[in-house]
């Protein structure tokens, strides 16, 4: 049977799911103490180290918005970002959405409402700590995520996967047992972070249909059977090769949940809750610092409180981070580092504080309007969003559109998390998936979440979480000090140059020069420059490598998708030193070949040969030089790489593996 999995890594993992799967089903009373006893160790003896990490990450990548190390492209320095910006932008929005905006928008707020931890502000300070909960941390360890996968992914050019984050530390390591341990606790945390979310949302969609009328009970029963059939979906969709129209569900669902928005923040007190969001938003900048570092190390009476709200999310997040953080690193090639982690840090934080104002805002209003309705029935979060939504007009439909919203959140979020999966357990690689185990994460996601769902409900979910996530923090706080020491290579690296246009022009052929620089280059000559220049220039220069120094040397031609020609000097365990030449196409603006100044100018395309370079550097324009000069560029070039490689310091990136 064909198979893409990394047997050491897929293996321990799936062993590890099916004693806890097997537990929940069969002995879930036993397994319910075992997991009380798991989490009362964690949270007793490691909520100062979730604290501690998160704050850690919110900072880290702060720093690197300040430092010179934000210059540095998640790509060759030439490379122009994959999607534009207000595309990116609108990816980032959406990767804000979730299920958990949908179970938590109204009833976190009401539940700090209705336990207020301090008796002064209750409704000022219930926001503050749901904006905590859901503003900048929780895209801060999404962001040391997705950022060290985009870096060692498109920079260091190894696969996208976690193993490969940790190369600066580990070296060849990252493919020995480390990375597979490192793959294998990703793992696990992901598969949890994920059962977690599918719990919430059947609970929810449970209680929506049942509101609704469409379902008489809310049980078990009832949330195994939706479950079964929304995560099913997913797997016919993740076989089928029907990716883009899960996309469009997505898009799809980010504009049900703006409408649903817009509608709450109009038919609600729209001034108040404008207000609201300025205030709440100034109150939760003015408060970050200490609330960021608050462990109520003075304050048994709060312990309850605080793990079961700031740590349990600090836990869900980390086990989301290989989750979304693939996802944001898929679409950031091209970017700044500092342009990165301001977008991630900013885009869905704005949302997020946006969303949880015009809901939660809105829930306490309402609650204050019929006197306690809705804080009532704190103790059933997940039927409070339903409740608020009957005080509104036209309540059937929205109710109706909030679980189409749940339906699609559910759907995606299960069909992108067999897509993770996947790549986690195959080391990042590039190679057709095997549909069986699509099918197989599929059906692992159902069991673990109806297992874990039958052992406590949420509780046991939550649980398995938080003790899981746990190594994979300590994971997280090397997978930085690894990026640091990436960038801080890349940064030596790329600071070791030649000018571009290294021909040094002594005159004597000034006419030809001056003939050429007046003429627009077009596709004929520089496939007359490759065939009687490039090729010469590169297949004497190989003889002489091969024949007087025995080097093992390579020149080829590539037609598709341009033509380019390379030449590659191999090098066992060191990257090979490359050195080619593509054509480039550059456009000029219509009226300069109007212009009758310039009579040489006469077309709007132009096409000119540019060097490329094994590491990505910036290229430039060789048209203009001869077959003795392009050889004499060559060297200059395989010069620089030889000093290089003698640098210990650069080492990291010169033997860095590069993905096949």
């Amino acid at each position: 049977m064909k198979t893409t999995f990394n047997m050491k890594v897929f293996v321990p993992s799936f062993i590890v799911m099916i004693i806890i799967g097997a537990l929940g089903m069969l002995v879930p009373e036993k397994m319910k103490a075992t997991l009380d006893i798991a989490q009362k160790f964690a949270f007793n003896n490691f909520s100062w180290l979730y604290v501690l990490a998160a704050s850690l990450f919110l900072g880290f990548l702060l720093a690197l918005i300040f430092s010179r190390l934000g210059d540095i492209r998640l790509g060759a320095d030439d490379e122009d970002p994959e999607y534009p910006f207000f595309s990116w932008v609108a990816m980032l929005f959406a990767a804000g959405m979730g299920v958990g905006l949908m179970y938590f928008g109204v009833a976190e707020p009401m539940m700090h409402y209705a336990s207020p931890i301090t008796e002064d502000n209750v409704a000022k300070n219930a926001m503050l700590y749901t904006f905590f909960h859901w503003g900048v941390h929780p895209w801060a360890i999404y962001g040391v995520m997705a950022l060290a996968l985009a870096f060692f992914g498109y920079r260091y050019r190894l696969p996208l996967s976690l193993r490969s984050t940790f190369y600066p530390l580990l070296k060849d390591r990252i493919n020995g047992t480390a990375g597979n341990i490192i793959d294998a606790f990703g793992l696990l945390a992901t598969v949890f972070g994920i059962v977690t979310t599918l719990g919430f949302s059947a609970i929810q969609l449970n209680s929506g249909l049942n509101d609704i009328g469409w379902l008489q009970e809310v049980g078990f029963s009832q949330q195994a059977i939706i479950i079964i059939v929304v995560t099913s979906i997913a797997i016919l969709s993740a076989i089928s090769g029907v990716g883009k129209g899960v996309r469009r569900l997505s898009e799809l669902n980010l504009l049900l949940a703006l409408a649903l928005m817009v509608f709450i923040l109009l038919c609600g007190p729209t001034v108040k809750l404008l207000a609201s969001f300025a205030e709440n938003a100034g109150y939760y900048l003015s408060n970050l610092t200490e609330i960021s570092f608050r462990t109520f190390a003075y304050d048994d009476a709060h312990q309850g409180w605080f793990t079961g709200w700031t740590i349990l999310y600090w836990a869900w997040w980390a086990s989301w981070a290989p989750f979304v953080g693939l996802f944001i690193a898929r679409i950031s090639r091209g970017r700044t580092v500092r342009e990165f982690v301001m977008g991630v840090l900013i885009v869905p934080t704005v949302f997020s504080l946006l969303w949880f104002t015009i809901f939660g805002n809105s829930g306490i209003w309402v609650n204050e309007m019929t006197g306690g309705a809705l804080a009532n029935l704190t103790s059933k979060p997940e039927v409070l969003l339903f409740e608020f939504l009957d005080y509104f007009p036209m309540s059937t439909v929205s109710s109706f559109v909030a679980m189409t919203i749940l339906a699609l959140f559910f759907v995606t979020s299960a069909d992108s998390g067999i897509i993770v999966l996947n790549n986690i357990a195959s080391g990042g690689s590039n190679k057709p998936v095997p549909r069986w185990q699509s099918i197989l994460w599929g059906v692992v996601l159902i069991v673990m979440a109806i297992a874990l769902l039958r052992t406590d409900g949420l509780g046991a979910v939550q649980a398995v979480t938080l003790v899981v996530a746990l190594p994979f923090v300590i994971i997280m706080v090397g997978m930085c000090v690894s990026l640091m020491r990436g960038l801080r290579s890349d940064a030596v690296y790329f600071s070791r140059k030649l000018n571009a246009g290294s021909v040094f022009w002594s005159g004597a052929r000034w006419k030809q020069r001056l003939h050429q620089i007046m003429h627009q280059t077009q596709e004929d000559d520089v496939k007359n420059f490759f065939a009687e220049v490039v090729s010469p220039a590169f297949e004497t220069l190989r003889q002489e490598l091969v024949d007087k120094y025995q080097l093992q040397v390579n020149v080829r031609q590539i037609e598709e998708p341009e033509l380019a020609m390379e030449f590659v000097v191999e090098k066992g365990q060191w990257r090979n030193f490359l050195y080619g030449i593509k054509v480039q196409t550059s456009h000029a603006h219509a009226s300069l070949a109007e212009e009758e100044t310039l009579p040489g100018l006469t077309k709007t395309v132009v096409h000119e040969p540019f060097t490329y370079f094994g590491d990505g550097r910036v290229g430039y324009d060789v048209q203009y030089m001869t077959k003795d000069e392009l050889i004499a560029d060559i060297l200059k070039q395989y010069q620089r790489y030889l000093n290089l490689m003698h640098n210990e310091d650069l080492a990291l990136i010169m033997k860095a593996p590069l993905e096949e």
